[in-house]
């Protein structure tokens, strides 16, 4: 028997890469299913998809339009080109993905081509918007969404990733016109021209230009970092957190359960927004195949991040109750010595350090000798320097420390934080690590081992967890961990018993963080 089966291309794309992570079908349409029905059932309903890219929610969109609108337009040719032409509208974020969400929506990447479904369109484009534009430069950045201008201030014949939606007019685009729903999945970040994968969140700015059109409802999936950490993005989350617009939240812990294949750091969400709405939000946390249901504020008394699950709530509370100072109170950031994470050698025994401002190197050797007598631990190792050379806090040197990573390993089923390490007396470290050290005292041989087996307990990853979810964990990171008597060391058991944890929290506890190797 012959199999007849044809894949959604849509499909297909949405499992392509994470390089621009396109929404499957099945997805799209859980989104719509937030939506008041009835808004398919009004032949004056206009969507907006200013960030189109595969044509996904317009299609979606457009096919419960036309089983909504059937008595009103009986007629499938008029009803047709109504949807098309007075309620359906997209912005492309290229004009590659112009065309692509042409050819999904109106069969043809010309509109008004001869096998477009809508026969009412003079121009190519219909309703289907794709507009080049160019950043505006201030400073080295663009100032509508921080691209960096080495990096972006191309030639005419490469893609700027300069999005029409952020950086136009939206009359220049679509003239006196107002959006009852605008639904998308924007580009999520900008390299700005730094090392690795540093990148500037981009995918906010979409949801501040939506507010500002003033939609009765936005539907945006995004990552989830924006809810409890994120660069830059902390004046966005107050903002929309303390605004108690948001009537439903789909909350990822791991983005792979909602886009297949497809790994971002800390997961992803999807939410409703209404304007006209003021109160509690339903929550959805999704892990794996679980998916766990409570009506709740975004902001607990005393957070300033939204928390992410009902357990970890309850133990922010419980934790809260003591009303005990911060670790974070212990803690200094990267460059505390005065080092950058940039190490160069010039020979098989001889190199050099860059300072914390990049204005300057100092020399350091691999092997110690009577003038490099300090240990640095460095990205990788250690290395040796004269403690003369040292810019800042030479005089800790003398004492213990606790060395933590600043990148850590965020995600439940993670370790959250890279793993301690005691520097020793006569030793320093570079950006590389975060240093934790009281700040009026030294802290001994015992104290530092038994800070560790804090550090390495899964109550305190767990506490990290729910603070933050980027892989950089700077001290703030730490907020909510509460400082210890550290005479003696700590065990998840000891720490379980202090804070009165249940039954139920302790088993989340213990499924979410993996063990410390």
């Amino acid at each position: 028997m012959k199999n007849n089966y044809s894949p959604d291309i849509l499909n297909c794309l949405a499992n392509l890469s994470s390089d621009e992570v396109f929404t499957s079908p099945e997805l799209a349409n859980r989104m719509l299913d937030l939506l008041p029905q009835e808004l398919f059932r009004s032949s004056k309903t206009r969507f907006l998809d200013p960030c189109s890219k595969s044509g996904v929610f317009l299609r979606e969109i457009a096919k419960r339009l036309l089983t909504g609108l059937e008595e009103q337009i009986p007629d499938l040719q008029q009803r047709i080109d109504h949807i098309m032409t007075k309620q359906v509208f997209g912005i492309a974020c290229t004009d590659l993905t112009a065309e692509m969400s042409r050819r999904t929506l109106y069969c043809t990447k010309q509109a008004n081509g001869e096998y477009s479904v809508a026969t009412c369109f003079d121009d190519a484009q219909g309703n289907l918007r794709y507009m080049r534009c160019q950043h505006t430069w201030e400073n080295g950045k663009c100032k509508h969404c921080g691209a960096n201008r080495a990096q972006y201030d191309r030639i005419e014949t490469i893609e700027t990733y300069a999005y029409p939606f952020i950086h136009k007019d939206i009359n220049e685009i679509f003239k006196n016109m107002q959006f009852d729903v605008i639904i998308g999945n924007p580009p999520y970040q900008m390299g700005d021209g730094g090392n690795g994968a540093s990148a500037l969140p981009v995918y906010h700015k979409f949801i501040e230009q939506t507010i500002e059109l003033k939609p009765k409802y936005m539907i945006f999936i995004v990552p989830a970092r924006w809810l409890n950490g994120g660069r830059g993005l902390d004046d966005f989350r107050k903002k929309m957190l303390e605004d108690s617009k948001i009537r439903v939240l789909h909350d990822y812990l791991n983005s792979t359960d909602c886009f297949s294949g497809v790994e971002i750091k800390g997961g992803v969400c999807y939410f409703l927004w209404e304007k006209d709405y003021k109160g509690i939000c339903s929550v959805y946390t999704h892990n794996q195949d679980n998916v766990y249901h409570s009506e709740r504020p975004l902001l607990e008394n005393g957070a300033e991040i939204f928390i992410r699950s009902e357990e970890q709530v309850t133990i922010f509370h419980k934790v809260l109750a003591k009303q005990e100072e911060s670790l974070s109170t212990w803690l200094n950031a990267g460059r505390y010595f005065g080092f950058h994470t940039k190490v160069e050698w010039v020979s098989e025994t001889e190199g050099k350090i860059q300072s914390a401002d990049g204005k300057a190197f100092y020399p350091i050797r691999k092997v110690r000798n009577d003038i490099f007598s300090t240990k640095v631990y460095v990205h990788g190792g250690q290395c040796w320097i004269s403690p003369k050379t040292i810019p800042r806090n030479a005089h800790r040197i003398s004492s213990y420390k606790v060395l933590i990573p600043r990148s850590g390993n965020p995600g439940f089923g993670n370790t959250i934080i890279g793993k301690p390490k005691i520097s020793e007396p006569n030793s320093c470290s570079s950006n590389t690590y975060m240093v934790a050290i009281p700040p009026q005292a030294d802290m001994s041989i015992g104290e530092a081992t038994n800070l560790c087996s804090y550090l390495n307990t899964k109550f305190v990853r767990l506490l990290v967890a729910t603070k933050t979810s980027t892989q950089s964990t700077p001290p703030d990171a730490f907020e909510f961990v509460p400082l210890q008597n550290f005479s003696h060391p700590w065990t998840d058991e000891m720490l379980y018993k202090k804070y009165g944890l249940d039954k139920d929290e302790i088993a989340f506890i213990e499924s979410m963080i993996r063990p410390m190797e």
